[in-house]
């Protein structure tokens, strides 16, 4: 899988709430969830581009789908 950018954790939320997902809850970490898939966001800044990746294959995105959102 091609690597992803580090990106924000800012950035990484607006992306998955234009997905329709929806913070669940916050502390170390960011907690979202569409219903059916609960993806969890480190907070730190940039987020490492392999734990992004990782992310957005979890969230069902090839890291080409992932950018277009950006």
């Amino acid at each position: 899988m091609p690597r992803l950018p580090g990106i924000s954790q800012h950035d990484a939320v607006r992306v998955f709430e234009k997905l329709g997902y929806r913070v669940m809850r916050q502390s170390g970490h960011i907690v979202m969830s569409n219903g059916q898939i609960r993806l969890v966001i480190p907070r730190q800044n940039p987020i490492n581009a392999i734990t992004m990746g990782a992310i957005a294959r979890d969230a069902g995105l090839n890291p080409d789908q992932f950018r277009a959102l950006l």
